[in-house]
């Protein structure tokens, strides 16, 4: 377990004060210290919003909880901080509904595709009784979920070679996704060749051609820059994607109640600027990608969902996920199966 207790006895400075002399000041310890870590780039919302938020956990508990954030990878890729997290070697982890899926299976329902029409609409399923669902599922392996999740946001098609329009433009096309069971379904039921692969290994795999391409929130493709190695874009609006912020359950039973409500609060907070701010920044990259040089193109979905319903990609998942939590997602997205 990662969280340390630590109190500072300065005894040695208190006999210097008794003979008059001026003590060091010696900066006091965190009596509680966790370590948080992510995948997105240090300039991504999450972890500007995240920074700020755990600058305030400081403040508020003077001094007494210290949360350490370490972005873009650098405790390991999520499937290592997944487990980290999960054995208590990590306390905090922000965990991408695309690649929990390999851990918890029902993180990966909010990914089904063409699932949501909107923004809002997916968050009013995992506000409501679909998130709830995916909670439950987290705290049965030991997870400890904070209630409000953070966005990623509709994810899109780019390419090195050719745009996307129809499914026929997928067939055998080497595209990176993340280690996600749902994305890696989606895309072989099109006919594509997908690669797992750590999105900070990324852009070296496609400047190299290892891939042809990526899909992504446009956040993510320019906090990443993968407009410098791709094309075109296509606005395929093909998986809306989330992430849930977690704990490790020992971790988190480790600091006291008022830590944690201070904790959760500055999550909460944090969380709800960062929707805002990942929806602005969906909603006006393009133009801003374009002036980089990155062409789009927004092809119809009907085809897509049309293809995914004769490959059995919809039966596949309802059949997996169970009727309660199927029922659940088609409360918020309508008849998909």
């Amino acid at each position: 377990m990662k969280i340390i207790s630590r109190r500072t006895a300065l005894a040695g400075a208190a006999s210097t004060a008794a003979l008059g002399l001026a003590a060091p000041r010696i900066a006091r310890a965190a009596e509680f210290a966790m370590k948080w870590g992510h995948a997105m780039a240090a300039s991504h919302p999450i972890n500007t919003h995240g920074e700020e938020a755990m600058e305030s956990v400081k403040r508020e508990s003077n001094g007494r909880l210290e949360v350490r954030v370490f972005p873009d990878n650098q405790l390991g890729g999520d499937n290592d901080m997944t487990a980290q997290v999960r054995a208590g070697a990590l306390d905090l982890y922000t965990a991408a509904a695309t690649s929990a899926g390999t851990i918890v299976p029902l993180a990966g329902i909010v990914n089904t595709a063409f699932a949501f029409p909107d923004d809002t609409k997916a968050w009013e399923a995992m506000d409501g009784e679909l998130g709830k669902h995916v909670i439950a599922a987290f705290a049965r392996l030991n997870f400890y979920v904070f209630d409000k999740m953070w966005a990623n946001g509709f994810r899109q098609i780019t390419t090195a070679t050719k745009p996307i329009n129809a499914p026929a433009d997928l067939v055998n096309f080497k595209i990176r996704v993340p280690t996600s069971p749902m994305l890696l379904s989606l895309f072989k039921s099109l006919g594509a060749s997908p690669v797992s692969m750590n999105v900070s290994e990324l852009y070296t795999a496609l400047q190299t051609k290892v891939v042809d391409g990526q899909e992504n929130p446009l956040s993510i493709i320019a906090t990443r820059n993968f407009n410098e190695v791709q094309k075109f874009c296509a606005t395929t609006n093909h998986v809306w994607d989330n992430f849930v912020q977690v704990a490790n359950m020992n971790s988190w039973k480790s600091i006291p109640a008022d830590l944690q409500a201070i904790l959760s609060r500055n999550f909460a907070s944090a969380a709800l600027k960062q929707r805002d701010d990942v929806q602005a920044l969906n909603s006006s990259l393009q133009k801003t990608l374009e002036s980089k040089g990155l062409t789009f193109n927004k092809p119809d979905p009907a085809p897509f969902r049309e293809a995914l319903r004769k490959a059995g990609y919809y039966a596949q998942w309802q059949k997996s996920y169970g009727p309660e939590a199927w029922a659940a997602l088609e409360k918020y997205s309508g008849k998909l199966a």
